[in-house]
């Protein structure tokens, strides 16, 4: 049988309860779990040679992995993902650690700023807490349009403008469908009006293709062209990398010694830089409730640098998801603390957020 198809199931027992205590003293300590440990710990009195040779079988499975000449033995990505589905123990937020939350995110919402300072500080806390990286993905511009309307500047460049009935007005340049007349334009803008007014962006890009196929005959090639292409200059701005705030990347260097660990961590630096990988990442946690766990090598964002990712969406006052939060960190994360840390967090960013949305 592979690593890949194993399962917690095929595990006997006593296998099953090496391969627990072996995990968690590997996510306590961060060093390679030998025989002899594991037989002084384990409650039902088993020899160091019992315990290796179970040891043995659960490296042949493919959750074990041997560093180096070490004797001992390191849960692999996929033991790792195994544990955390099956037999993780999610611990209850300490007092410590629910004051030092409640305090710093109600100091927060008290400030005057944006609300990008508020995520920005949220991040913070985040990382002082967990001694990861912190990452934290603001909510999208989700008011209601209230108008939208296209300017031409030249032959290939024209300007979009959008009111939102906050009172937000953006623009946005970009190369119009060629052979453009100022009646398409018209008629485009009158179109989207009629469509999208009182919508957010998220609703005009899952509606406007439906509603240009089924009233084609009321657009000419160029409106509807434009229409389309007007969408998507909007859409397309929504999920920038300006709505992702990494916070505490320092952390990620305690403990490093070795040029090839230094190196997987460079890489993992240059990732968050770009954050286009980040922000599909925190689209997938935007996708359902509740915290994920990505580990290692089950995401090409971390495949080099041997990190995990827990995150989680928040939402507004109505169960609206509008971002996520996260962690990054070793592989060892004490995934136990962790979770309920970022868990708690979510849920009290969600009504600061909504809180300073409707300030602001």
């Amino acid at each position: 049988m592979t690593g890949d198809a194993a399962r917690l199931s095929d595990l006997n027992d006593r296998s099953r309860e090496i391969f627990r205590q072996l995990v968690e003293t590997y996510l306590e300590t961060g060093e390679p779990v030998g025989s002899r440990t594991l037989s002084r710990v384990i409650a039902n009195s088993l020899s160091a040679a019992t315990v290796r040779n179970v040891m043995q079988d659960l490296e042949h499975l493919g959750l074990l992995g041997s560093p180096h000449v070490s004797a001992g033995r390191v849960p692999t990505h996929v033991g790792l993902r195994m544990f955390v589905d099956g037999l993780l123990e999610i611990g209850d937020l300490s007092q410590v650690e629910r004051a030092r939350i409640d305090g710093g995110l109600s100091e927060l919402g008290e400030r005057d700023g944006s609300v990008a300072d508020l995520l920005g500080g949220a991040g913070s806390l985040l990382s002082g807490l967990t001694r990861g990286a912190s990452l934290v993905l603001s909510p999208k511009a989700e008011a209601p349009i209230k108008h939208i309307e296209f300017v031409s500047f030249s032959d290939n460049t024209a300007l979009a403008v959008l009111v939102t009935e906050d009172g937000n007005v953006e623009n946005r340049v970009f190369t119009p469908p060629e052979g453009l007349t100022p009646s398409a334009m018209r008629e485009a803008a009158n179109f989207l009006n009629a469509m999208l007014r009182g919508r957010t962006l998220s609703e005009a890009a899952k509606i406007i293709a439906v509603e240009v196929a089924a009233r084609r005959q009321e657009l000419d090639d160029l409106a509807a062209s434009l229409v389309q292409q007007g969408v998507a200059v909007w859409s397309g701005g929504v999920a920038g990398p300006e709505r992702l705030i990494v916070r505490g990347r320092a952390n990620l260097l305690e403990g490093m010694d070795g040029e090839e660990e230094l190196e997987r961590m460079r890489r993992l630096f240059d990732d968050l830089e770009r954050k286009e990988d980040l922000l599909q990442l925190l689209d997938r946690a935007e996708d359902g409730e509740g915290v994920r766990i990505f580990i290692g090598s089950e995401n090409k964002l971390f495949s080099l640098s041997g990190s995990s990712l827990i995150i989680s969406p928040y939402m507004d006052a109505e169960r609206r998801i509008i971002g996520a939060l996260g962690v990054i960190g070793p592989t060892r994360l004490n995934y136990g603390r962790v979770v309920p840390i970022v868990d708690y967090t979510a849920k009290l960013m969600g009504r600061l957020v909504a809180d300073r949305t409707r300030r602001g």
